[in-house]
């Protein structure tokens, strides 16, 4: 596991079943989403809207509003009958699907919308309360209020639900109310709502109104607290969902045919105005204000709590995580939330709070379609949901959210995504581990399932890469080659480190246990790496049997890196396993170093040349791949090239000159005559001070053995040496030019 990283297990969420509040699908679902949509946009700011957009605008935005909502909730419901649902609502169901840091980056906005709507909620109730008396202090009011439903909140979730009840039924009685109300006396009606020249545009109306339908969330927060998630949550949104969209088409015409535009926009209360009982509209604000701003902040210290025990916010917020023992109630998390409700009353106001939360919402909805769709569309057989929803509506309620967010405000939406954005870079680089599966493996499985079906088995030279197997043993001992693999493949190769035990007799478990904690070393030293551990009772047998199986279709390793061998009598089956790798047809890099000065400064490279076919070539451009690594480039790149005669010189020197420019790098040259001197003395002299050296290796034959063995008693006394042997059927040289 990563020094940095974080395990999360399955059980850091408390199971519903042990969970003190059990609530159905009435109380716990249905009644908490209702009240939330016929809120405080309903009362306050409803003849606003017909107001500035008239009649069929109003129907269009709450059709359009409700129809992300609606292509919402079967992505809901979806994931809720696939899973069991526990606390932290729609950031827990984003979080097992698209994976931990998707999650935490949508469910720390999502937090902190829920927190805003209880200042949203709680302004609106003090708005009106002051239109009726105005000497009371609007501020005053708001904070008082926050205080009130925190501390009810703090101590009981089951009473705070009952009270809904008289609640809904205070809203009925508001809503039959004004039903059988009547026009105002000396106005204008205009059934159409037509717009005022002053009026707001239709997407800043949509952007006010949008609030109002997102209750659907209100009953999905409280998942923890439900009897049956699956069951409750499905059934309890669509009906919710069902009446909020009934109310808010009938409300548009009795609104558009009992009052004149002017009154609609500048009359906060106009319902008010127009019911059979007047004070029945002000129980129905004040209930709904309040209940959706108690819905609210019982929602968002549950989500907090979750992304806590998640271990999503940093360590010094763990405590955000606890609940109380005897009633499960997250009480650290409400006050937090209360606290922050109280800050956004005391500087926000109604108009100013809705729209930050219209894009709060959104993105959560976008994201939450992304995952039911993405689900369906992989076709997982782990992703059996009993409410079946077709990718496409899924997927396309996530382009209805991202539109829309663009319409309401471009520049918001932008930055909701970079925050988003920031919240998942820093979640991944704090290396969270989770012990739940999520959707991202089944996408990396799907398209590499594609795209090794389209893999062409034709070699093709202005496409290859070094897929490098490292052959290093204990990663510990030989990191140099990992090291050097890892310059090479830069994030655009695969790398692959494997180790072949010298045993015959080990347990499979044992296998991949050696397996993950290679892979964890590597990932704590930032090596992004396949690991395959093997066994066999002959090492270099089973480098070779490994060479052969290992790989999938045309995507196998075709470059091999390992150590030189030391000992003296490993010498001939060390090189009989080279003969293999080359009759295999892969690369074969041999690397002879110090293995505790490595390869010093990496300032200096030495490339011997003998020519651009084969070795040449491919020494050339793993030369090049290693200078863009980080850790060497700066470093500088020489070819060097002995002939025997100043006339071959010239020759040698026009010629090579011509390569490397050709070949588009900035390699210095040098060509060395050489006409008595021995070549392995002249190498000594000229590459003593580098920090690598490159040689191209022989091909193997009859007499490899004691080729080999004469070349490792030449080289002795080198610095960092690779021996390159090109083996691929592929012309190394027209990557080069």
């Amino acid at each position: 596991m990563p020094a940095n990283g974080t395990e999360l297990k399955k059980s850091s969420l408390p199971d519903q079943a042990t969970s003190p509040q059990k609530l159905g699908t009435f109380g716990g679902v249905f009644t908490p989403s209702l009240l939330t949509i016929l809120g405080v946009i309903m009362y306050l700011r409803f003849g606003w809207v017909v107001g500035n957009v008239g009649l069929i605008g109003t129907l269009i935005i709450v059709t359009l509003s409700t129809s992300i909502t609606f292509l919402t909730s079967l992505s809901i419901a979806s994931i809720a009958t696939d899973t069991q649902v526990k606390g932290g609502g729609a950031y827990y169901m984003i979080s097992r699907s698209l994976g931990i840091e998707v999650g935490g980056a949508v469910g720390i906005p999502l937090f902190i919308a829920q927190a805003l709507s209880v200042a949203l909620y709680v302004i609106g109730f003090a708005e009106s309360l002051v239109a009726v008396f105005p000497a009371l202090n609007m501020t005053l009011v708001g904070v008082g209020v926050t205080v009130a439903i925190g501390l009810l909140a703090l101590f009981s979730t089951e009473a705070t639900i009952k009270t809904q009840y008289f609640i809904l039924a205070a809203i009925a009685i508001s809503l039959l109310s004004l039903i059988f109300g009547s026009p105002l006396e000396n106005t204008q009606i205009e059934i159409g709502g037509e717009i005022t020249s002053g009026g707001e545009g239709f997407w800043v109306v949509f952007a006010v109104f949008f609030p109002a339908v997102t209750g659907i969330m209100a009953g999905v927060n409280l998942s923890g607290d439900l009897k049956d998630p699956a069951k409750s949550i499905p059934k309890g949104t669509f009906l919710a969902v069902g009446c909020g969209y009934l109310v808010y088409m009938v409300l548009p015409i009795i609104l558009a045919s009992r009052a004149d535009t002017a009154s609609l926009i500048n009359d906060p209360l106009i319902m008010r105005k127009i019911s059979l009982w007047g004070n029945g509209i002000l129980l129905g604000v004040w209930g709904a204000t309040l209940s959706s701003a108690v819905g609210s902040i019982l929602g968002a210290p549950r989500i907090l709590q979750a992304l806590a025990q998640d271990q999503v916010l940093p360590r010094n917020f763990s405590w955000l995580g606890k609940e109380h023992p005897g009633s499960g109630i997250p009480r650290a998390g409400t006050i937090f939330t209360m606290v922050l409700a109280i800050i956004a009353v005391i500087l926000g106001d109604l108009d100013m709070i809705a729209p930050i939360l219209s894009m709060f919402f959104l993105t959560t909805y976008g994201v939450l379609n992304i995952a039911a769709g993405v689900e369906r569309l992989l076709g997982s057989p782990s992703f059996r949901p009993s409410f079946r929803t077709h990718w496409f509506f899924s997927l396309l309620g996530a382009v209805g959210c991202i539109a829309v967010m663009f319409l309401i405000n471009p520049l918001a939406t932008l930055i909701a995504i970079f925050l988003v954005g920031v919240t998942f870079v820093w979640l991944k680089r704090r290396g969270l581990r989770t012990t739940w599966g999520d959707v991202r493996r089944g996408m990396w499985l799907a398209l590499t399932r594609t795209a090794l079906l389209r893999i062409d088995h034709t070699p093709d030279p202005k496409n290859w890469r070094p897929h490098l197997l490292v052959l290093s043993g204990a990663p510990t001992r030989r990191w140099h080659l990992i090291e050097l693999a890892k310059a090479i493949a830069q994030r655009s190769s695969l790398l692959t480190v494997a180790t072949v035990l010298k045993t015959d007799d080990i347990a499979y478990d044992r296998l991949k246990s050696l397996e993950t904690n290679i892979r964890d070393y590597l990932e704590e030293r930032g090596v992004e790496a396949l690991v395959k551990v093997t066994s066999d009772a002959d090492p270099f047998s089973g480098g070779v049997r490994l060479i052969q199986t290992y790989g999938i279709g045309a995507l196998v390793p075709n470059t091999v890196i390992l150590g030189d061998t030391r000992e003296l009598s490993h010498h001939g089956s060390y090189c009989e396993m080279i003969q293999q790798f080359y009759q295999a047809r892969r690369n074969v890099v041999i690397v002879r170093d110090d293995e505790k000065e490595g390869f010093q400064r990496k300032h200096t490279i030495d490339v011997w040349w003998g020519g651009l076919r084969k070795n040449g070539a491919l020494m050339m451009i793993l030369a090049y791949l290693i200078s863009n690594d980080p850790a060497w480039r700066s470093a500088e790149i020489t070819v060097k090239m002995a002939v025997p005669s100043r006339a071959a010189a010239q020759d040698a020197e026009a010629n090579l000159e011509k390569i490397i420019q050709n070949m588009r790098i900035s390699f210095q040259h040098k060509i060395i005559v050489n006409p008595q001197t021995p070549f392995w003395t002249l190498l000594k002299q000229e590459s003593q001070s580098a920090d690598l050296i490159m040689l191209g290796l022989a091909e193997p034959n009859e007499n490899f053995l004691t080729y080999y063995e004469q070349l490792s008693e030449r080289t002795q006394g080198l610095p960092a040496t690779m021996f390159v042997l090109a083996a691929q059927e592929i012309a190394f040289e027209e990557i080069l030019l």
